[in-house]
Order: structure tokens, then C-alpha cells, then sequence
């Protein structure tokens, strides 16, 4: 349809304007929010996962799509109220204890909201507790830890064992990411998942629901 191929392309280019006026006049059109979600703003999304993959964009590039797909995103999700949207899934992201670094859990983030998740994003610097209590209350499908030091590392496994201990650990996939992250730790730790970047983190929630 020529005016969600609109939103789709305003999207991946990072045209927030564009996206916003296309999505105004298909809902006075009376176009489906959640149609224009599904085959406008996350199919962009998925595109622009390919492109970053494959370096065909770059962070900048990554975000300016985002900012887009936020945008498009503040018009339609007050009319959801009477429309039942599928959410792919449940995930609840944080960077462990002992780190404050942010920008790849945000980019992380960014990129299952616009492949259709449900993210509850903790912030940074997290005890194992934190996650616990959030996998508790949230129920969600995936945990998502996050950690750019070294140093920080063991607070991954720590928070694992915290979710065993809690007895929640058969309840969440975890999935762990961060540039000192590997998916030889990712095994060693017993972590249901390692993303070499933010697609990546898309493709394995994806894979994992698949084998559910």
C-alpha cells in the first residue's frame, strides 16, 4: 500500500516528519493502528537490523530511524486502546552491577520495540535482586543483561544464580550482550543466549520463541 511503503521508507531514512504526516493521514484514512505498526514501522525496523548488520548504516543511521519509529509510535498508541496488538514478546533489559554504561542496552532496547517486543528497560548498574524482582512481577519471556566491562562480567553469572536461587530461573530465557561478551561466556555461564550486537539480539529472541 503506497501510504505505509510511505511510513516504512520515512522510517528507515529517519524521516520523523515524513513518517508522522504519512501516519496521520492513514489514520484519518481510517487505516488500522496496529496495521500500520505491523507492516509500516516494524517491518522498517527489521530492514534497518539488516542494514546495521551488514554495515550498510551505522549507529547514527540506527538511531535516526529510531527516532522515527518513536515518533510514529506517540500518534498511534493512544488509539490501541480498542485494538488488541500482538506483542512478539515480554523482555526486561539493565546493565548488571558495577557497570553504568547504557548505549548498547538503549540501542538494544530500540531495536525489540521496533521488531513489535515489549521492553521494560531497569536502567544501569543493577544487583541480581533487581532482575529478580522484575522477572517476578513482569513475567517476561527474556531477561536481557548487559555489561561493556570486563570487570563486570561475573555480575551476569551472579545474576543467573540469583534467578535459580529465586526459583524463576525455568520461567525467563536470559540473553547476554556487551563488547567483552562472548558466546563461549554466554555458555559458561549457562545464559540462553549471547547478541553480538543490537539485530543480533532481535534474531535471537526470535530464534528462541521458535524453538518454545
Amino acid at each position: 500500500m503506497p501510504g505505509i511503503e510511505t511510513v516504512k521508507e520515512a522510517t528507515i531514512s529517519g524521516n520523523s516528519e515524513l513518517a508522522v504526516h504519512t501516519i496521520r493521514q492513514l489514520l484519518n484514512d481510517g487505516f488500522a493502528p496496529g496495521e500500520i505498526i505491523q507492516q509500516g514501522l516494524i517491518e522498517a525496523m527489521a530492514i534497518v537490523g539488516e542494514k546495521f548488520k551488514e554495515n550498510e548504516i551505522y549507529v547514527p543511521e540506527m538511531l535516526m530511524a529510531a527516532k522515527a519509529m518513536k515518533s510514529g509510535l506517540e500518534i498511534i498508541k493512544p488509539l490501541l486502546l480498542n485494538e488488541k496488538l500482538e506483542i512478539l514478546a515480554t523482555v526486561v533489559i539493565g546493565t548488571v552491577k558495577g557497570d553504568m554504561h547504557d548505549i548498547g542496552k538503549n540501542l538494544v532496547g530500540i531495536m525489540l520495540e521496533g521488531a513489535g517486543c515489549q521492553v521494560i528497560d531497569l536502567g544501569v548498574d543493577l544487583e541480581p535482586a533487581k532482575f529478580v524482582k522484575a522477572v517476578v512481577e513482569h513475567k517476561p519471556q527474556f531477561l536481557g543483561l548487559s555489561a561493556l566491562l570486563t570487570t563486570t562480567l561475573p555480575a551476569m553469572k551472579e545474576t543467573i544464580e540469583a534467578l535459580k536461587e529465586a526459583g524463576v530461573r525455568e520461567n525467563v530465557k536470559v540473553l547476554i550482550g556487551g563488547a567483552p561478551v562472548t558466546q563461549g561466556y554466554a555458555d559458561s555461564i549457562h545464559a540462553d543466549g549471547f547478541a553480538g550486537n543490537a539485530a543480533e539480539a532481535v534474531d535471537r529472541v526470535k530464534e528462541l520463541l521458535h524453538c518454545q
